[in-house]
């Protein structure tokens, strides 16, 4: 059992943007700037081998039910930290229910935190499978949201039996920026799967498949124009889910018209993302997409533009 080398620490995770599009479940990245807190200490008081969550905003505090909670528990358990009892605090950054990987940003961060305290000796796999506990009993099994929460930057699943992650590197000299449009309306990811074919044709599949590894090249060569156009080209989930979001074809229409490179929704939404290279550029678009919420879904929104996090979860 190791020793902890810290008393407390305070780790950042991202917000993540799952699917990109065609990705379902498979494919996501971090975006930088937004996201969750955890500060993690030796507390005495709690019982060996166990964690208190003593302090969080409108969550429930119970560590089995919280993401943070059960993302911690399996890091200890994966550790074999049985003498030590830890408390842990939570600072929400993320709203839940936004569709920018809110429940894996906690998990993220809490799973790095007991990690870090006892050394960082646990892989990035291990860090992952530690979240994906949290998610499955949260909004299923799927690693596109805490994998790049983790990891930082794109990641593609390639396999979750046994699980198999790879990190596709966009390249440090292009500009990449998101420009994310949340409407005041929650989007329940539970919900949001539940609207999703359980059978597709093959037809669907092939365009899927080829709009996925469109996407998969543009982030390598850094292509925008590409990557825009397979994000944006999603035939199965996107047509499934977007009728539940009010005004969604029209902010997606209002979007690229105002010069987007491509644009979807960001995981179970209702967020929605849209991309482009100019920081300013991205402002100006996010504008549009308010105003389209506004006009075609009767929703008030708000808009930011934040680039790729290239980091992941981290000690701060």
């Amino acid at each position: 059992e190791p020793e902890p080398i810290f008393t407390s620490v305070k780790t950042f995770a991202p917000a993540t943007f799952a699917n990109i599009g065609p990705g379902y479940d498979f494919l996501g990245c971090a975006i930088d700037g937004v996201g969750d807190y955890v500060t993690l200490s030796v507390d005495p008081n709690v019982k060996p081998g166990h964690i208190a969550i003593s302090s969080i905003t409108g969550l429930k505090k119970d560590p089995l039910w919280n993401c943070a909670g059960i993302a911690a528990i399996s890091t200890m358990k994966m550790l074999g930290i049985k003498s030590i009892g830890l408390s842990l605090i939570l600072d929400k950054g993320l709203p839940l229910g936004s569709g920018l990987g809110s429940s894996a940003a906690s998990a993220a961060a809490a799973a790095v935190a007991v990690n870090e305290m006892f050394g960082g000796r646990l892989s990035v796999s291990d860090l992952v499978l530690a979240g994906l506990d949290s998610e499955a009993k949260v909004s299923g099994y799927h690693a596109d949201n805490v994998a790049p929460a983790i990891m930082g930057g794109f990641v593609l699943i390639r396999s979750y039996d046994p699980l198999e992650l790879i990190q596709l590197k966009f390249p440090f000299e292009k500009d990449l920026f998101f420009v994310l449009v949340s409407p005041e309306f929650e989007a329940p990811t539970k919900e949001m799967r539940k609207a999703v074919a359980k059978e597709i044709s093959l037809k669907d599949h092939t365009w899927n498949s080829s709009q996925a590894g469109a996407l998969v090249a543009a982030v390598l060569q850094g292509d925008l124009s590409l990557f825009g156009k397979a994000m944006s080209s999603d035939k199965i989930v996107e047509p499934a889910r977007a009728p539940l979001i009010p005004g969604m074809q029209g902010v997606k229409r209002a979007a690229l018209e105002a010069g987007a490179f491509g644009c979807t929704i960001s995981g179970a939404g209702p967020t929605v993302v849209a991309v482009i290279d100019d920081e300013e550029k991205g402002k100006e678009i996010g504008s549009t997409m308010v105003e389209a919420f506004f006009k075609e879904g009767n929703l008030k929104a708000s808009a930011t533009v934040r680039s790729l996090d290239r980091v992941g979860a981290r000690l701060v």
